[in-house]
C-alpha cells in the first residue's frame, strides 16, 4: 500500500467508526474508499465489515455506563440479530451483487425519514402517559419489533450501511427516549450482526487482511471518540446530528451506487 492509500483507509475507518457510534452508515465511507483503491466489491464489503466490527469495542467502551440499563433487552433482540446476520451474510456470498447495490439507497432513505418522524409519532402515542421513558413491552409491540429487527439484521449481514438508523427507529417506536441508551443497545446489536457476518466472510476467504488491520485501528479510535463526545451533547442535538448523517449517507449512496 502507498502512503496515500494508508492515510485514506485509516481516515475513512476513523470517520466510519464515528458515524457508526452515533447513527450508523459508516460502511458507505469505507466501502467506496476500498473500491477506489482497486479492491473487488464483495471483498471490499467483507473487509469493511470485519474492520468495523473489530473497532466496535471502542464504541461499547465509550457507552459502558449505559450497558447495565439495556442489558435486560439482550435476550429479546440478540437471537433475532444473530440469525438475521448469518442469513444476510450467506445471501451476499451466494446472491447477486447488483441487487443489493440497487436497494441500498432506498432502504437508508426510508430509515432516515422514519427516524425523523418517529419522535412526533411517539409523542402522540404516549401523550396521555406519565412523564419519563415508557417502553412498550406488550406482545404485539415485541413481536413487531423482533420481526423488524430480524429483517434489519439480514440486511446488516448483507451490506450493513444504515442498520444503526433502522435500529434507532425501531427502538424509538417502542418508546425508548434516551438517545444514549438507544445508541448503546444499537451498538451491541450491530456488533453482533457484523460479528456473525465477519465470521462467515472470513470462513469464505473474502478478507483483505493488511487493509483490514489498518482500518480496524482507525475505526477503534473513531468509535471511541464519537461515543464519548456524543454523550456530552444535548439529546436534541444528537438527534439532529443523526438525521443529518442519514440524509448525507442517502445522498452519497444514490451518487455512488446509481
Amino acid at each position: 500500500m502507498s502512503w496515500l492509500e494508508i492515510l485514506s483507509l485509516f481516515s475513512a475507518a476513523f470517520a466510519a467508526g464515528g458515524v457508526n457510534a452515533v447513527a450508523g452508515g459508516g460502511t458507505l465511507i469505507t466501502f467506496p474508499v476500498l473500491i477506489l483503491f482497486g479492491v473487488p466489491p464483495v471483498v471490499a464489503n467483507a473487509t469493511s465489515t470485519l474492520a468495523l466490527v473489530a473497532g466496535m469495542g471502542g464504541s461499547l467502551y465509550g457507552y459502558r455506563r449505559h450497558l447495565a440499563d439495556v442489558k435486560p433487552w439482550f435476550t429479546t433482540f440478540i437471537p433475532a440479530s444473530l440469525a438475521g446476520g448469518l442469513i444476510g451474510s450467506v445471501l451476499l456470498t451466494r446472491g447477486s451483487e447488483k441487487m443489493f447495490t440497487g436497494l441500498v439507497p432506498y432502504l437508508v432513505l426510508f430509515a432516515t425519514v422514519l427516524f425523523m418522524l418517529q419522535g412526533v409519532i411517539r409523542l402522540r402515542l404516549i401523550k396521555s402517559l406519565p412523564s419519563g421513558e415508557s417502553v412498550k413491552t406488550g406482545k404485539a409491540h415485541l413481536v413487531a419489533a423482533l420481526f423488524f429487527q430480524f429483517f434489519v439484521s439480514i440486511y446488516g449481514g448483507y451490506f450493513g450501511a444504515g442498520i444503526g438508523i433502522l435500529m434507532l427507529a425501531t427502538l424509538g417506536f417502542m418508546g425508548f427516549q434516551d438517545i444514549h441508551r438507544m445508541n448503546t443497545l444499537k451498538s451491541v446489536l450491530g456488533a453482533l450482526i457484523n460479528l456473525v457476518a465477519a465470521a462467515w466472510f472470513t470462513a469464505s476467504g473474502l478478507i483483505d487482511w493488511p487493509r483490514m488491520a489498518l482500518m480496524t485501528a482507525g475505526a477503534l479510535l473513531g468509535y471511541y471518540a464519537a461515543s464519548t463526545c456524543s454523550q456530552r451533547l444535548p439529546q436534541t442535538a444528537v438527534r439532529h446530528l443523526i438525521s443529518a448523517i442519514g440524509l448525507i449517507i442517502t445522498a452519497v449512496m444514490f451518487w455512488k451506487l446509481h
